[in-house]
């Protein structure tokens, strides 16, 4: 059943007494908020077979208190009072283990809205049944005892997402940046990978997370592991993985149907993704701490040894150390992404890749990328 009551909604079989039978209560639970009847009803019917089902709409009063697996929130984000409305609700949503936001409008400015806050994973477009529960059929690991039970948020991959999503809204609507926020967020990738290795990254990454967001996370937790496997010292480690988050700054002005088209690009979308290395680099020139070293990988990191890449054309010695890092990083990365209109690529199939990019990238790093490619 499915109904609408008094801005609010519960679905799921009920007894007569109220209760949920005994087959409900074993379902998980989810949470669905939506700025309109419509929107609820319509989340609602589509979870409603798999889950136990409750809702409200944003403009009501919070009620609900049973702590969800997963919420879902669809919502129009470019309107300022259900910002605020969801901002409210911000403890329970963080309680969580998925936060799914489903935003109409495709845009960066909406996308980089629902990662602030506190998105896990955000389906832009018209809604899709099959992607939504997808997402929510996702395993998830269980809560520790510890928790008491209750499923707790990944501080490193939000504070990591929200950085991002941060990053993209002040090249889209012109806000300032923050990079000190950016910053310390490469650190605790940094110092998750360091305790809990990189394989864990990369799982909780794909699980939450799609598309340039995505991807973004990936490089950083990639390029983070390969400086830890080289030996390179705090300082540099900490170049690496601040080039790392901002390297594809530049796609927060390329329209994400280009950016997450399944299938190939045409010659003038191919085109425009050649575009993001030198708005990026244009973006970030004039900020006072953006270092040099930052600012050329953004800028080169994808350029090629023997000088087919781009921007510049760059070859052999004029592509620095971390640049060189940063590369393989994020080609490795790109592979090994999870799309949702593909199969994941195996790692030893994305290394063996690398392998045959000879001329193109340094040989000696591409031998020791193999440790953090299969092993680490």
């Amino acid at each position: 059943m499915s109904s609408v009551q008094n801005a609010r909604t519960i679905t799921g079989p009920v007894k007569a007494d109220g209760s949920n039978s005994a087959a409900e209560a074993t379902r998980p639970f989810v949470h669905v908020l939506a700025d309109s009847s419509d929107k609820l009803s319509g989340v609602c019917s589509i979870l409603e077979q798999q889950f136990t089902v409750a809702g409200e709409r944003l403009d009501a009063e919070a009620k609900l208190s049973q702590v969800p697996f997963a919420i879902v929130v669809r919502a129009e984000l470019r309107d300022t009072g259900t910002i605020a409305a969801i901002k409210k609700r911000a403890a329970k949503l963080a309680k969580a283990t998925k936060r799914i936001f489903v935003v109409e409008h495709s845009s960066h400015a909406s996308v980089s809205q629902a990662y602030a806050l506190g998105a896990t994973l955000v389906l832009p477009g018209t809604i899709n049944k099959i992607k939504l529960l997808a997402a929510l059929a996702d395993p998830v690991e269980p809560a520790s005892a510890s928790s008491g039970g209750a499923p707790q948020p990944d501080n490193a991959v939000e504070t990591a997402a929200t950085a991002i999503a941060s990053m993209f809204t002040a090249v889209t609507l012109g806000q300032p940046l923050d990079f000190d926020g950016t910053k310390e967020a490469g650190r605790q990738i940094a110092d998750r990978i360091t305790q809990h290795g990189l394989t864990d990254w990369l799982t909780t990454v794909r699980r939450h997370h799609e598309g340039t967001y995505q991807h973004c996370l990936l490089v950083t937790g990639v390029a983070i592991d390969f400086g830890l496997s080289l030996g390179v010292g705090r300082t540099d480690l900490e170049r690496v993985y601040t080039a790392a988050m901002f390297h594809d700054i530049g796609k927060a002005q390329i329209p994400l149907a280009i950016l997450d088209k399944p299938g190939r690009l045409d010659p003038e979308e191919r085109a425009m993704i050649e575009t993001h290395p030198a708005a990026g680099y244009d973006f970030l020139k004039d900020h006072d701490k953006i270092s040099p070293e930052i600012l050329d990988a953004v800028r080169h990191h994808h350029e090629y040894l023997d000088g087919s890449g781009y921007p510049d054309a760059l070859c052999g010695e004029s592509i620095n150390d971390i640049v060189r890092i940063l590369t393989i990083s994020d080609i490795f990365a790109a592979l090994i992404e999870h799309r949702h209109y593909k199969p994941t690529m195996p790692r030893t199939d994305a290394y063996n890749i690398l392998c045959g990019m000879a001329g193109k990238l340094e040989k000696a790093l591409v031998t020791s990328f193999k440790e953090v490619a299969l092993s680490r």
